[in-house]
Formats: C-alpha cells, structure tokens, sequence
C-alpha cells in the first residue's frame, strides 16, 4: 500500500515541480550529460569533437582500404581478361582515384605472371584467340604423319 501512495504521489509531485521551473530544465539536460560522463561542459563538448574526429579518419581508412581491395580485384580482372567491375570503379574513384596496391599484394601478382610467362605453353596461352587444345591435337597428327612417312623411307 505504502508502494502505490508513493507511486501515485511522487508522479504527482515530480510533474508538479517540473512545470514549475520549465525554462531551468532545458538547461539542465545538457549538464547532465556532460555530470554524467564526470566531466564539464567544455570537457564534454572537447569529447565529442574528439569522437567525430576519429569516427571521420576511421571512415576514412575504410575506404581507402576497400579501394585498395578494388584494385587488387581489378588488376586481376586484367591479368585474366574479365570484364570490369564499375562499382569496384566508382570506390577507386571514392578514395581520390590514385590507389596503390600494398607491396605484399603486388609482389604475389607479379610471382604469378613471371611463373606463367616463365613456360612456353604460358606465353601462347597469353595470346588472344589461341586454342591449345587444337594446337596439341594438330602436332600429334603431324608427329604421326612423319612417323609414317619416316618408315616408308628408304634413306632412313
């Protein structure tokens, strides 16, 4: 019983003193978010900047590292002759257009090119229109043409 006479006249009483000093209470709900951090109004305000700041540079280094992903993905759609990507476009474009790749990232394109350009069967797959297939099957028809011809030689 004691419980709901509180409740009912402390609601009371809170509305009461709230309406009576109205233009104090705005003034109120800002120092009491800076009390409650336990610091001053200007400490609090000097905090906030601070959260903005490093919200903004950790958005910044986001995108400067999904850019960096964008153009990994892009030079590999160049090395293997797909079509481009324009949303990976348009976040090199977001970041200020001049990305680099991370050294660690380019050293393992450039291992990859050298050990595919290393090989003969590498360099002719490196050009446009070839079929290595057709290829393989024509020099083992003329392989076994002068086989045949080898044996009906008389000189050899």
């Amino acid at each position: 019983m004691a419980f709901m006479v509180k409740t009912m006249v402390g609601g009371q009483l809170k509305n009461l003193t709230g309406s009576l000093g109205g233009g104090e209470d705005k003034g109120g709900g800002e120092k009491s978010a800076a009390e409650a951090q336990g610091m001053t109004r200007e400490e609090y305000e000097e905090y906030q900047k601070q959260l903005l700041e490093d919200k903004m540079e950790r958005d910044a280094q986001f995108t400067h590292r999904k850019a960096e992903r964008a153009t990994l993905r892009s030079h590999f759609r160049d090395k293997y002759r797909l079509p481009k990507n324009e949303t990976d476009e348009s976040q090199i474009q977001l970041a200020g257009g001049d990305v680099e790749l991370p050294m660690e990232l380019a050293k393992m394109i450039e291992e990859d090119t050298e050990e595919e350009s290393a090989s003969v069967l590498g360099q002719l797959a490196s050009l446009p229109g070839l079929d290595i297939g057709s290829l393989k099957d024509k020099a083992q028809a003329t392989l076994g043409d002068l086989k045949q011809s080898a044996e009906k030689c008389h000189i050899m």
